[in-house]
């Protein structure tokens, strides 16, 4: 907050303080002979720093050449630390050494203090830079222990003779740069890996850094008559005060990986390297990133974050700290909690979380939806006050405290530098942002009916039967399963099955609390017992994650939806089962956030792959993967419970497999550029063109993708200019045969897409990529009309941009031609009575909603007829794929009445949704006959009868 006015009004006795003050300091720059300011503005500003700080007047009591016109301007100065600490000069001598360290901080904090009263630096502005200044102290007081030892040692050297430094680790507060002005640093020491020093007088590198660490902590830590430089506490090394002050990279790895806990979780989302080797340490914290960001959403984080905050509430019983504004309820440590708790599940998927600042963490969280909006504004702003609150009790006497003064004139000088008219004013505020803190704080520590809600006492009892294996079918049954026996063989199954044998004793208890809870919901359901054979089958695939229980444990809502989504949906059901990892969008079903345009797909797809450590095409499609099963997921989720209506998801089905086979033929094509080198000429010269529900933009939950590959014929006898260098005609076929294998691959995060190339010239005898110059050849010559009917729905989809153009226009070309609308009545309409002989499955109770009378083939066929016949008359016919569209355009035309395009639009739309119902049941898209269905087909066959088609 800037300070653009004059302070609030002081009692009497804080004005005769400030008043004293100012004379004592003029009076000690007189007597020291230092120049005094004859500036009113100056003058303000040194009472308002007076009024904030005895530290201040402690400071320039001793040094009063600090308000000289040059310690003036160094006040001024809105450089940090970093831009004089290259000016201390520090001799051999240890004590003269700890002198200049001293005072260097003290007239660095003094700037800190007058920038930050005077509003002349925002308080991330003050937080940075204190924590900068700790950093150039931390680096000279290194470098001269540094320096110290190799006079007496030489230099470390591994194993291996390189030359080795100490890293020192900062975290906390300094680690994300957002240090308090008298906060403690805390630090730990670090070192590469065993060896020895190189001098006359050798150490083992475990003495040599121990007893470097002991030094730089004297330097820092020691206090003399001008005080300390820094309070350095190393408790977070490993095993704290028992452990060795510095340690090797291997035993901190092994450490970590053995024994560490879920506080040190926490408290490595902010370490960094501050001095020393930060190369090094770079390379420390890539080591230990997996003890920090688990590879999978990781909700076992709450259990860690309530034993810290069990903690913490116990030592602020025992110490009376009720009121801390760090550690009491509402305060600055719930703040930091809430976002890195999130942090800690979602940072080993998205990368962007791994923030250290406690701010650009909450904005990262909440740019990617984890925090919302309205909560990260409350947080926000009530960090910026505390934060201020903390800095300004501390500034008052440089004491290391988060506890507000008792007596009232200090309480008066704290609300006074903050620009509030008195102390009620600033404890109104304080309890107002803390009881906002409090009530977020509980809201993510314990959702409302978490773990803290019991479950049914009849449905405990029924799971008590289960392990004591006495449940029967008609306890099933008069519980509400029926039918029981199905049910009660699932139950009993379960603690039987060896991965819930193999659980731990810490996720077999998480178990047992949570069965009760997902019988009582299976029950509740609008189908039970599948609903409870469902979750059977999930929580024995889930056992040995403990993770995924915590999940379910920690999170009612993503419990209840669950429940409800196994019961509604067979098919999203068994996607769960096999691909837990959509647990977490059963937890955040949102699709507001989703990209929902091939362009924003394919950017979160490019986001998504960014995030990988390396880009190995394995672990890339893995990832693409993960991001498809996601997103087709919550689009499921959003049609099933009725957030979306039929045409706009199969549209959206559409756009996510489009931009899926575009990042796999663009990962395809560098590998093979790899390999191969490329061809001659601008762009890869390779198209993939979709065709069917992919081309009509209609696609469905389980559809396969019918594709055609298509490559540039000048390019067909040029050679690659690669390593190994091919003919054009065999890169082509390579790049098309990767894609393939690519899209339907099994991983273990599942396959993208089942292919089907048949459409391709010449069918399953055709090559499986063609030159332009055949495709359209075969096109204008040979090809048959129902294949031009497929040539409707047929667009370019991935690949280089030109050939793509060349494509589109050669479609346009072939579907101009003019032709005999009867003829083309007649052919299309012998196609659709063929088919529907050989494959609709209608009879008098259900309706093959595809191939049936009045079905989607009848409304599709009908207006790819239209189209044929009259595509060269009306060339907006040509612009569009998709049905939906077309119905429009031929209204638009002419070709249908209004009466006739709102007949074929609502069938179409509610026949769609039928079938995506259908898949999402596991059933064929047969639907049951009942009075709308069958008035709506006979509707549409009026329609298409009208037009003149014989279907």
């Amino acid at each position: 907050m800037r300070h653009n006015g004059p302070m609030p009004k002081e009692s009497p006795a804080l004005r005769a303080l400030i008043d004293d003050r100012y004379a004592e300091l003029i009076a000690r720059c007189r007597q020291a002979g230092v120049p005094l300011h004859d500036d009113a503005g100056v003058a303000e500003r040194i009472r308002r720093t007076l009024l904030a700080s005895d530290f201040a007047f402690d400071t320039w009591s001793r040094q009063p050449q600090l308000l000289s016109p040059q310690g003036l301007e160094r006040l001024r100065a809105a450089s940090d630390a970093s831009a004089r600490i290259d000016a201390l000069k520090l001799d051999d001598d240890e004590a003269s050494t700890m002198t200049a360290l001293r005072r260097f901080r003290h007239a660095e904090a003094l700037r800190l203090v007058f920038r930050d009263v005077n509003g002349l630096d925002t308080l991330p502005d003050t937080l940075s830079a204190t924590s900068v200044l700790y950093e150039v102290l931390l680096g000279a007081s290194l470098a001269w222990s540094e320096h110290a030892l190799v006079a007496r040692y030489g230099h470390s050297r591994g194993h291996d003779g390189e030359r080795q430094r100490m890293v020192v680790v900062g975290f906390g507060k300094l680690g994300g740069s957002e240090l308090n002005f008298s906060s403690d640093i805390d630090l730990v020491l670090a070192y590469p890996s065993g060896g020895e020093s190189d001098g006359a007088r050798s150490l083992d590198n475990s003495e040599y850094f121990v007893r470097m660490g002991r030094q730089l902590v004297r330097l820092l830590n020691e206090p003399t008559v001008d005080g300390i430089c820094a309070r350095v506490d190393l408790r977070l090394r490993p095993f704290g005060n028992a452990g060795r002050l510095a340690l090797p990279f291997s035993a901190m790895e092994q450490y970590y990986q053995s024994e560490g806990r879920d506080w040190e979780r926490y408290a490595w989302i902010k370490a960094r390297p501050v001095a020393g080797d930060r190369h090094a340490g770079k390379q420390l914290q890539d080591l230990l990133r997996p003890f920090v960001y688990r590879k999978y959403l990781d909700y076992t984080a709450f259990a860690g974050l309530r034993e810290m905050k069990a903690l913490i509430d116990a030592e602020v019983a025992r110490k009376d700290l009720a009121d801390n504004l760090k550690l009491g309820p509402g305060g600055i440590r719930e703040i930091e909690f809430v976002v890195q708790l999130t942090q800690l599940i979602r940072g080993g998927r998205e990368p962007s979380l791994r923030v250290r600042g406690l701010l650009p963490a909450l904005t990262a969280c909440e740019a990617r939806g984890h925090i919302p909006a309205a909560r990260a504004k409350s947080l926000r702003e009530a960090y910026v006050f505390l934060r201020r609150v903390e800095n300004r009790v501390q500034m008052l006497r440089d004491a290391q405290t988060h506890d507000i003064p008792d007596d009232a004139l200090s309480r008066e000088r704290i609300a006074v530098g903050l620009d509030l008219d008195s102390w009620d004013a600033l404890e109104a505020e304080l309890a107002r942002h803390r009881a906002v803190v409090s009530e977020e704080f509980g809201e993510v520590l314990m959702p409302q009916g978490g773990r803290a809600a019991s479950a049914p006492v009849e449905d405990v009892a029924l799971w008590q039967r289960v392990c004591a294996e006495s449940l029967d079918a008609a306890a099933m049954e008069a519980s509400g399963f029926v039918p029981g026996e199905e049910a009660a063989d699932a139950l009993q199954k379960l603690p039987q099955a060896a991965a819930v044998r193999a659980m731990s004793s810490r996720s077999r208890e998480q178990l047992d609390r949570l069965m009760p809870q997902l019988l009582a919901l299976a029950r509740a359901s609008v189908a039970p017992t599948p609903c409870l054979l469902r979750l059977c089958r999930l929580i024995q695939n889930v056992a040995r994650r403990s993770s995924y229980l915590a999940l379910l444990e920690e999170q009612p809502a993503a419990r209840r939806r669950l429940a409800q989504l196994f019961a509604s949906s067979a098919f999203l059901a068994e996607r769960v089962i096999s691909q837990p990892l959509l647990l977490d969008d059963v937890l955040d079903p949102r699709i507001d956030q989703l990209p929902l345009k091939r362009a924003d797909i394919s950017s979160e797809i490019a986001r998504v792959l960014s995030t990988l450590d390396e880009r190995e095409a394995e672990a890339e499609l893995e990832r693409i993967n993960e991001f498809k099963a996601s997103t087709a997921f919550r689009l499921g989720m959003a049609f099933n419970d009725g957030r979306a209506d039929a045409v706009a998801t199969a549209r959206r089905l559409a756009a996510l497999a489009e931009s899926v086979v575009l990042a796999v033929t663009t990962m395809a094509e560098r590998e093979l550029v790899a390999q191969h080198g490329r061809l001659p000429g601008e762009g890869s010269g390779f198209a993939v063109m979709g065709y069917g529900s992919l081309g009509g933009e209609e696609l469905g939950f389980a559809s396969d993708l019918d594709l055609v590959f298509v490559y540039d014929t000048r390019r067909a006898h040029a050679m690659s200019d690669g390593p190994r260098p091919i003919e054009g005609s065999r890169w082509y076929q390579r790049l098309a045969q990767r894609v393939m294998n690519w899209l339907t691959v099994l991983t273990r995060a599942g396959r993208l897409y089942e292919v089907d190339t048949r459409l391709r010239p010449d069918g399953s005898k055709g090559l499986l990529v063609s030159s332009l110059q055949s495709f359209t050849e075969y096109q204008k010559s040979r090809a048959w009309t129902w294949e031009h009917q497929a040539l409707l729905r047929a667009r370019p989809v991935a690949g280089d941009a030109v050939l793509n153009a060349e494509l589109a226009a050669v479609r346009r070309e072939v579907l101009s031609v003019p032709r005999d609308r009867e003829n083309v009545l007649k052919e299309v309409s012998s196609m659709r009575q063929r088919w529907r002989a050989e494959r609709d499955r209608s009879d008098e109770r259900q309706m093959d909603l595809k191939q049936g009378v009045g079905g989607l083939l009848d409304i599709e066929f009908a207006l790819q007829g239209l189209v044929l016949a009259h595509g060269s008359q009306a060339p907006l016919l040509l612009d569009s794929t998709a049905n939906a569209a077309l119905i429009g355009s031929c209204r638009d035309v002419g070709l249908l009445s209004d009466a006739q395009a709102e007949v074929l639009a609502r069938a179409h739309g509610e026949m769609l949704r039928r079938a995506l119902a259908c898949t999402l049941d596991l059933r064929s898209r047969i639907a049951p006959r009942d009075a709308g269905l069958d008035a709506l087909s006979a509707e549409v066959s009026q329609v298409t009868q009208a037009l003149g088609f014989v279907f």
